[in-house]
């Protein structure tokens, strides 16, 4: 089939600036589609109704026109944090060409001799700024591209609130146009000068002194948590996440969150990971909703409310962790039909009652049962003992396939 949609990457030098397949189908559409500032790169010599995307954003005026002949614009390459990801998922390959320009991190990396395998990229465009809290590690460079001026004086001050005020921050406006700039500073030294609402942020890591230290691995420090003393312990929880196993793409049940500890690192430990957080106590919600943020994992969806009634409608899970409402009735049989075959659930018990409840559901369904001893050592008197918490039952167990 011959493509009759094609998306054309343009840069900040335009027109000129793109390659003869790119010009050809410009001059050969009957419509064009685009933002403003694309379409004003065009020539009077392009003939094809200009449209703009509608706000509310749509593809309704790209799909309506299926089978004539239309282009579509984007900045630099369509495929990266842009609109031809989204045609992709409407119009079969076949029906569809995309001619990129290099991206504006292309060109970023370019300027600045970094190697572009090497570096995170993350968009903050209409996106939370609180997901830029995950990425933060000494030594990692940074490329960002912003929602608008005001992204690179909201980086900078949450650089030096999470304790890299001595980053290293570039801001590059307009890149490959006749009015790119570059703007250097520390994030310490940063000012709120006029940015250009086109531009990428660059930043190279560095923590000062005092920046704790946020492992992407279970187990972060129970002081990284905000919590009201319902909190999966640090051990415990790397255990837990152990057993539970995040891989790319997976979504997670934390239900009886409490915190919200389980479901945030479960999300930290890939970017695609997903998590739906279950509490019903309104104290504890905003902790999950303070926590999800300053952890770097604001796409983490609280769901309001008592489960079992409070999973209803939910999509399936791939993995589960019960650490509230062990002995509430409904919670375990909900829970395991819910849970896609082949999927893991996990179930942590402190009382008698709830080890009783592990106890009856590992006879119907097998699993395997783990006590968990975890003592710190403390002062007593002129010496040290042991400290012993309080153990821990855990049942781990994984969902038949043909289940």
């Amino acid at each position: 089939m011959t493509p009759w949609l094609t998306v054309v990457g343009i840069a900040e030098d335009g027109f000129n600036g793109l390659g003869k397949n790119a010009r050809r189908s410009l001059l050969n559409a009957s419509r064009i589609v685009g933002g403003q500032r694309q379409l004003d790169l065009l020539p009077v010599c392009i003939r094809g109704e200009r449209t703009l995307w509608p706000s509310p954003f749509s593809l309704a005026p790209v799909l309506d026109q299926r089978g004539k002949s239309v282009c579509v614009l984007a900045s630099g390459d369509p495929m990266f944090y842009g609109v031809g990801a989204s045609l992709a998922r409407q119009v079969p390959s076949d029906e569809m060409l995309i001619l990129p320009a290099p991206s504006s991190c292309s060109l970023a990396a370019a300027r600045l001799g970094w190697p572009l395998q090497e570096v995170v990229t993350l968009s903050l465009v209409a996106r939370p700024l609180a997901a830029l809290n995950a990425q933060l590690f000494s030594g990692v460079r940074l490329l960002l591209l912003s929602n608008d001026g005001q992204s690179p004086g909201a980086v900078a001050q949450l650089l030096r609130e999470r304790g890299f005020g001595p980053s290293r921050i570039s801001v590059l406006e307009h890149l490959g146009g006749a009015a790119e700039r570059r703007i250097d500073a520390t994030a310490n030294a940063w000012n709120e000068s006029p940015i250009a609402d086109l531009n990428v942020i660059a930043v190279e890591c560095l923590a000062d002194a005092n920046a704790p230290r946020l492992s992407r691995l279970a187990g972060l420090p129970d002081s990284a948590f905000e919590h009201d003393g319902q909190l999966t312990k640090r051990d415990v929880r790397a255990i837990t996440l152990a057993r539970l196993a995040p891989t790319p793409g997976e979504l997670l049940w934390d239900v009886g969150a409490g915190s919200g500890s389980i479901g945030i690192e479960w999300m930290r430990a890939h970017p695609s990971c997903r998590a739906l957080a279950i509490e019903a106590d309104d104290g504890r919600q905003q902790l999950i909703e303070h926590n999800r943020d300053a952890l770097g994992v604001p796409g983490l969806q609280l769901i309001r409310g008592r489960a079992p009634q409070a999973l209803a409608g939910l999509e399936r899970p791939d993995a589960i962790f019960i650490g509230g409402g062990v002995t509430r009735e409904g919670v375990f049989e909900t829970c395991w039909e819910q849970l896609k075959p082949g999927g893991r659930l996990v179930a942590n018990a402190v009382t008698l009652q709830s080890e009783i409840s592990l106890m009856n559901w590992r006879e119907r369904h097998g699993g395997e049962l783990t006590r968990i001893h975890v003592a710190q050592a403390q002062p007593l008197g002129e010496f040290d003992t042991w400290r012993q918490a309080l153990p821990i039952t855990l049942l781990d167990l994984v969902k038949p396939l043909d289940a």
